[in-house]
């Protein structure tokens, strides 16, 4: 009797064993629920990306435009090329210079400056900036700087910015709305 019931125990164990285990529907429901969730979270996950490659040009921008109003109390006038601003992320002799997202031309004046950078991925937008020294109509010598956005993505380079007039007859610079607007 002892050996008949240690072989029923182990039957009932070995029945245990074989009632484990997931079901192909169970299975199949967290693979459509893992294919909703990826749905859900990739579009997010690929606007964070270029968000991240746009602050490079935001940045870039940003900084070339602190050093022009540097350059301009300096010199007199606006660098025409980025050895003269020397910035250490952007070199060359000429007024353009190249990173992997974007292309960058800088143009420098006496009384303004300009930079666009022309996103060279369509799914990124193009940025544009600017510095002027006018006198406001307080008779006062002053310089001010705009980084523009594009209002769409694109590889082409829209006049992001409204013509920039400086001296004693000049304005602040200002985004061309129609196609962009201020970046705070």
């Amino acid at each position: 009797m002892k050996t008949e019931l240690k072989a029923k125990f182990l039957q009932h164990l070995n029945k245990k064993r074989a009632d484990k285990g997931f079901t192909l529907i169970e299975l199949l429901v967290v693979i459509i629920i893992i294919g909703i969730l990826a749905a859900i979270a990739l579009p997010t996950f690929l606007n964070q990306t270029a968000k991240g490659k746009q602050a490079e040009a935001k940045s870039n921008i940003s900084s070339i435009n602190r050093t022009q109003t540097s350059y301009r109390a300096e010199k007199s006038a606006f660098a025409a090329n980025f050895n003269q601003l020397a910035l250490g992320t952007l070199n060359s002799t000429t007024g353009t210079a190249t990173t992997v997202n974007y292309s960058y031309t800088v143009v420098g004046g006496n009384d303004s400056a300009s930079v666009v950078a022309q996103s060279n991925d369509t799914s990124l937008k193009s940025y544009s900036g600017g510095t002027s020294r006018y006198v406001n109509s307080e008779s006062q010598s002053v310089m001010t700087s705009i980084i523009c956005e594009a209002l769409q993505p694109g590889t082409g380079t829209p006049a992001l910015i409204n013509a920039i007039t400086g001296g004693n007859t000049g304005s602040a610079p200002g985004c061309n709305t129609t196609n962009a607007s201020p970046v705070e």
